[in-house]
């Protein structure tokens, strides 16, 4: 038996009844899925009840003609692809069909074979428009020439899981502070991986308003909430067949994790106001700078979402731990950035010594941007170490003659003080600190309740003497 039609849905709409019995019994045995109507008004309940494929639509109906049940599946913005049917076809109505988005325009009767290859034509023709769509609601191809380097054996020990990590297809967690490279970490994960010529996808969590990320993640229908004016495809359905990468995803509320565990445990979802379930082909990978054990504890973090977002993790430690791979990113951004900006510049060997001694508590990302407004706000082709911010000429040392942070004290102390202290230089304006800190404005406030919730009575800047 011929199988064809693969279960392609289609609504056959005649009032010919002996025509429509036929038609149906030999589209079900070449393997459609058929939905048979006797009037336009019935084809549009159904149309609008249940997807369809293809229509095959009859021009001469007992209430409603052809074109005007054209018309209102264009209103309601029914996407299915029509193929009109008429024993009484003029060059007229076929150019009327058309217009208002037929697919085919055939004549009855006409040959079995005939209609089934209008009706795969059809469908091939749907898929592409969707497809389009899809790609316009934001397809961000995978960037495999991104660069990770770095000479340390912390370093080597994050490449080789990589290197292990990739080729399968298992859902993973990256760990680290903010600028570590999380991001890099999750696009070479994806690019050594067999989706690496589909799409790599990247969701910021901490920045955006919890209904918006739930909008983003799995698109809305028309008319879901106010300002819903079309429909719009989510970012899982755009990444299907890739990757797609959620970033801080400790920032996530206990709603959305519920939504993504879903995804995870089905790999279905439905857009905001939709009641189909769309189905998925994701691999997910996403990153957290937050101890999500403690999340948990706290109530702040659902303990089976996390089980299934670690299944695999790569823990990336900060660049003060691997001292040794700051001369190498020194040297690999400077050459980076001259050629980009057209510049030739190299720093001295005392500036080189500062960078290198620096703690970088933004790691690699405060190290990049660093680099940046030195090379291009520098007059020299030797950058002096004088040309550095001042925090990085001390070796460390706060500026304006504050003291170093005592270098015994466990991390989350020294972050906590960092943090406090670049409040403080804001004059408590935390837009101006979280961009000095370069986090966002969400995840400061949180370290703020966080560490405020921890601070001791000493104070984090003591006054000079």
């Amino acid at each position: 038996m011929s199988r064809s039609g693969n279960g392609t849905r289609i609504l056959l709409v005649d009032d010919d009844d002996t025509f429509r019995e036929v038609m149906s019994a030999e589209l079900a045995r070449r393997g459609y899925a058929v939905d048979a109507v006797a009037t336009g008004q019935r084809a549009l309940e159904r149309a609008f009840e249940q997807e369809a494929d293809v229509i095959l639509l009859d021009m001469r109906l007992p209430d409603l003609d052809g074109i005007e049940v054209l018309k209102r599946l264009r209103e309601r913005e029914v996407r299915a692809g029509v193929v009109l049917l008429t024993g009484h076809g003029t060059i007229d109505t076929a150019v009327a069909a058309i217009r208002l988005g037929a697919y085919d325009y055939l004549e009855k009767p006409c040959p079995f074979d005939k209609l089934e290859v209008a009706v795969q034509r059809t469908h091939e023709h749907l898929r592409l428009v969707e497809r389009g769509r899809v790609l316009e609601d934001g397809f961000t191809p995978s960037d495999a020439g991104i660069e990770f380097v770095g000479t340390s054996s912390a370093f080597a020990a994050v490449r080789h899981a990589i290197a292990r990590i990739g080729p399968t297809d298992s859902t993973t967690l990256v760990l680290g502070e903010t600028g570590v490279g999380k991001e890099m970490v999750a696009r070479l994960l994806h690019a050594q991986s067999p989706r690496k010529d589909r799409p790599f996808v990247v969701v910021d969590c901490a920045t955006l308003q919890e209904h918006l990320l739930q909008s983003e993640l799995f698109g809305h229908e028309k008319g879901a909430f106010t300002g819903a004016v079309r429909q719009k495809h989510g970012l899982f359905e755009v990444a299907t067949g890739g990757t797609i990468f959620l970033d801080e995803i400790g920032e996530t509320s206990l709603e959305v994790q519920a939504k993504l565990l879903r995804v995870l445990e089905t790999s279905r979802f439905r857009r905001l106001g939709g009641t189909k379930e769309i189905a998925v082909d994701v691999r997910v990978v996403s990153a957290t700078n937050r101890d999500l054990k403690e999340a948990i504890k706290r109530g702040h973090f659902r303990e089976d979402l996390y089980f299934r977002l670690s299944t695999l993790t790569v823990q990336v430690p900060p660049l003060r731990e691997r001292p040794e791979d700051t001369l190498t990113l020194v040297e690999h951004f400077t050459k980076r950035l001259n050629l980009r900006l057209s510049l030739s510049r190299r720093f001295s060997p005392e500036a080189v010594a500062a960078l290198t001694r620096y703690a970088w508590p933004g790691n690699v990302r405060e190290l990049t941007h660093v680099l940046e407004q030195v090379l291009v706000m520098s007059d020299t082709n030797v950058i002096p170490l004088g040309a550095l911010p001042p925090a990085i000429r001390a070796g460390g040392a706060w500026p304006e003659g504050r003291p170093a942070p005592d270098r015994t004290l466990p991390l989350r102390e020294m972050q906590r003080r960092h943090i406090l202290a670049a409040m403080e230089e804001a004059g408590g304006n935390r837009a101006q600190a979280a961009r000095t800190l370069q986090v966002s404005e969400r995840n400061l406030y949180r370290l703020l309740k966080k560490y405020g919730e921890e601070a001791d009575p000493t104070p984090v800047v003591p006054d000079r003497p």
